[in-house]
């Protein structure tokens, strides 16, 4: 079987979970890349243009799977699947989900919810008066960069973010206030399957790092989160939605047409204990999704976040062990001697913990307990 991967940097869902599920699965896998460099025998391809990455296919030989985890690649890996007839995702689907602001007018036109938003083109003038509180970000942003609660003055907000990003619109946004939720799903041919979902710990507002992950029970809203995702025309693959618990009901805060990350990825994989990135795979090659196991475990993602900028002098290393029946990796993102610049987005992450165990009080201590004994220092 020959596969087909389209990336861009380096991520560990690709390196540690994407290719050796490839691997286990017999399949003979080219990437498909801008930065061949970066990447293990990959070919070099102008992934951003679909003409451009069809053309690259016929050429290297024909395809029994494309497929790409990347946020900013979804659209065109799904263009290039439909044009040589494989299974994939509806392009449509891929860039509703992708554009912010035509997110919130299908769910709005299919009458899901309504949640005030507008556009903002490089050059558009900021309205007033705005409903404040309200939040504003880049239309297709990622990892929570330049994402800010906006509670006075929205001009000098947008100026800032647009002195950083010049050239890119932006959506200004109705604050959801409540509970963040994550809903995670696989689907197929038949349509998608909830694979589980998240409860989100976010840092202090104006900011919105997310923290912590804690594996949550199922509940009503996850119906809202389906019928938004058959709104968008979302199911076939895996989908990482992030969603509101408002006084009036869920809300969607964004559609993420890919797997879950931030190793959180993994984390699913553990709680649920089957292989999620060779199912993944299977479905693009035309498989069906298989039943998902019901799990009595507690699974939590903590983020060492740096609080402060500086150097880091001290770090804990890759480490995997077991304490009281908790099951706890730890994955650097920074090494000692990196200068560590506060930007207030996901990209301060230092680490990552994550923990399967029996319970959430056996998950916290395992995970207090890690962090005492290996501090990250940056001075």
């Amino acid at each position: 079987m020959r596969l087909y991967l389209t990336a861009l940097k380096p991520t560990d869902s690709v390196t540690d979970g994407f290719l050796p599920a490839a691997r286990a699965l017999g399949c003979s896998v080219t990437i498909l890349t801008d930065r061949p460099e970066q990447h293990p025998d990959a070919v070099r391809c102008d992934v951003r243009d679909p003409r451009a990455l069809i053309d690259a296919i016929e050429h290297l030989g024909r395809p029994d799977a494309v497929f790409s985890n990347s946020d900013h690649l979804q659209t065109e890996t799904a263009l290039a699947a439909a044009y040589f007839g494989l299974p994939g995702k509806d392009w449509r689907a891929c860039a509703a989900a992708k554009n912010k602001f035509l997110m919130r007018r299908a769910l709005a036109a299919a009458g899901v919810e309504e949640v005030f938003s507008l556009r903002l083109g490089p050059g558009d003038p900021v309205p007033e008066p705005v409903p404040y509180p309200v939040v504003v970000k880049p239309r297709e942003g990622v990892a929570s960069e330049d994402v800010m609660l906006v509670t006075d003055d929205l001009a000098a907000a947008v100026a800032g973010v647009r002195r950083r990003r010049p050239g890119e619109a932006l959506v200004v946004e109705e604050y959801l206030e409540g509970p963040v939720r994550t809903l995670e799903t696989l689907g197929d041919e038949g349509g998608p399957r909830v694979l589980g979902g998240f409860e989100t710990t976010l840092g202090a507002l104006p900011y919105f790092v997310e923290e912590r992950l804690d594996w949550a029970a199922p509940d009503d809203s996850h119906a809202h989160v389906l019928a938004a995702l058959r709104a968008l025309g979302v199911g076939f693959g895996a989908c990482h939605t992030e969603y509101v618990l408002t006084p009036s009901g869920p809300r969607i805060i964004e559609v993420n047409y890919r797997l879950i990350g931030d190793h959180c990825d993994f984390l699913l994989a553990d709680v649920l204990g089957v292989p999620l990135f060779e199912w993944i795979l299977r479905v693009h090659l035309g498989e069906r999704v298989p039943g998902v196991p019901a799990t009595s475990a507690h699974a939590s993602a903590v983020s060492v976040v740096a609080d402060r900028p500086g150097v880091v002098k001290q770090a804990p290393g890759h480490e995997s062990v077991t304490d009281g029946g908790v099951r706890l990796w730890h994955r650097p993102l920074r090494s000692v001697g990196d200068v560590v610049t506060l930007t207030r987005t996901n990209r301060d992450y230092l680490g990552v913990v994550r923990a399967v165990g029996p319970s959430r009080q056996a998950v916290d201590a395992a995970v207090a307990g890690f962090r005492a004994a290996r501090p990250w220092v940056v001075e």
